[in-house]
């Protein structure tokens, strides 16, 4: 008789619980996960799927607008319906969440309904209070919005909220300044919302490099987004007439229909009976080793809830390593140099590796090339949008160590671009290969 109910259970059906119960179980484990609301995971059903698709929608204001000057008769007035796309965009959700738990069904995972906290080393305590054992138990339950603690902040929403809404506010202050906050001001904007974005510093996208955050600052303000920086909350006042007046520090109270936090997000570890088991965390993430295992010998961890780099991505391809390594005979670690990642603003901006400012720090000597263009569509569209493109190289070897992006489509470049910083090509090697014309993305092989 087997000494547990499982070989592995994972507590979390995210997109790294999937790929680690999935590829688990195709290597032959007994494998159970844990989903407490629905299968998929905070990108699927509440994260980057659906914001991707309001992107996409939301870009269809300025494409009308631009069709004219294509030869196009649109209307000065198009209208746009809200629910419209919202509900299609929950019926791709639904669909992805379908594929997403018939795949785990096809491999033969258990898929178990039901919130689930660690109760020791090897058991795992249902909702309905079953035990159940595991001979390794994976900790992949994601992380959720951070909301700041200050009177009023009950009337605000998160990003969860923002797929739900019955109708675009007329006017909307969003909180904080990373890719959230700026991909749903770019959204709200485009629906013709008025956005005010508020930090408490006065950095946007910190950890992008600033010459393309300083573009997209530039290009935000001309557009009309408003920004409050150096602000931090004092409290949220709801009126009768349901608006709210957002007290801040150094700033004028504003009143606008919506408060959204978009202020950082904070792994979900609270409850989860991790520190009675004995898991090590800090901050509330729990800490692994480079093969995911956490201070209890049995325990595991992937994604989000390790707080090391939030991203999908990432989270699958730590899933991916654990189950290769303990179920397949494939030990894998993840290698997390050079990870490409992406925001998806208005326009995109994309960058993988070092920064210009980080490079300096590392290395001394670096050599910087970029290209600062207007993209062929915007010249005959009459928009005076430039995209910035910008290449940082070991000043010794030509090495390319940094590669920073925005302008319109970038994200789909670089996917591409990233593979030759991974693979460690130099400067000359992308000068040595011919463009191709007319594109955006020959400006790679063109820099000086």
């Amino acid at each position: 008789m087997p000494q547990y109910d499982y070989d592995l259970f994972v507590i979390g059906a995210g997109s790294g619980g999937t790929r680690a119960s999935r590829v688990a179980a195709a290597h032959g484990a007994r494998v159970a996960v844990a989903e407490e609301y629905r299968v998929g995971g905070t990108c699927v059903i509440r994260g980057c799927v659906p914001k991707k698709l309001l992107v996409y929608g939301a870009h269809f204001a300025e494409d009308l607008k631009d069709a004219k000057r294509f030869g196009w008769q649109v209307p000065d007035q198009c209208d746009f319906d809200w629910k419209t796309l919202r509900d299609n965009v929950l019926e791709e959700v639904d669909r992805i969440n379908g594929a997403y738990t018939q795949t785990l069904e096809t491999h033969g995972v258990e898929i178990i309904h039901q919130r689930a906290t660690v109760s020791g080393p090897h058991s795992v305590r249902l909702a309905d209070g079953t035990e159940k054992t595991a001979e390794r138990i994976l900790i992949a339950v994601g992380a959720h919005p951070a909301v700041p603690a200050c009177p009023g902040a009950e009337h605000g929403i998160t990003s969860n909220e923002a797929f739900h809404l019955d109708a675009i506010p007329k006017r909307i202050l969003i909180a904080g300044a990373g890719y959230i906050a700026n991909e749903f001001a770019g959204i709200f904007h485009q629906f013709g919302a008025h956005v005010i974005i508020m930090n408490r510093t006065q950095d946007i996208l910190r950890g992008y490099d600033l010459s393309i955050r300083d573009r997209l600052l530039q290009i935000s303000m001309m557009k009309g987004l408003e920004f409050k920086f150096d602000a931090k909350f004092e409290r949220l006042d709801k009126g009768e007439d349901g608006c709210l007046t957002v007290h801040m520090s150094n700033h004028e109270p504003v009143t606008v229909d919506m408060v959204m936090f978009a202020t950082g997000r904070v792994p979900n570890t609270e409850g989860l009976g991790l520190e009675e088991a004995g898991v090590a965390l800090e901050k509330g993430a729990v800490v692994v080793d480079e093969q995911n295992r956490s201070s209890v010998d049995s325990i595991f961890a992937i994604g989000d809830v390790t707080n090391r780099i939030q991203l999908t991505p990432v989270a699958i391809r730590e899933g991916q390593a654990f189950a290769d390594t303990f179920f397949g005979n494939k030990p894998t670690t993840v290698d997390y140099a050079n990870i490409p990642s992406a925001v998806f603003s208005h326009p995109p901006m994309a960058g993988v590796g070092m920064t210009e400012s980080e490079a300096k720090q590392k290395l001394g000597s670096v050599a910087v090339y970029s290209s600062d263009f207007r993209p062929m569509k915007n010249v005959l569209a009459g928009r005076n949008e430039r995209a910035l493109y910008k290449m940082v190289c070991d000043g010794v070897s030509g090495k390319i160590v940094g590669l920073h992006m925005i302008g319109p489509d970038v994200p789909e470049i670089l996917q591409a671009a990233a593979i030759a910083v991974k693979a460690g090509l130099t400067k000359a090697q992308f000068d040595d290969t011919v463009a191709l014309h007319p594109t955006m993305a020959e400006e790679l092989v063109l820099m000086k």
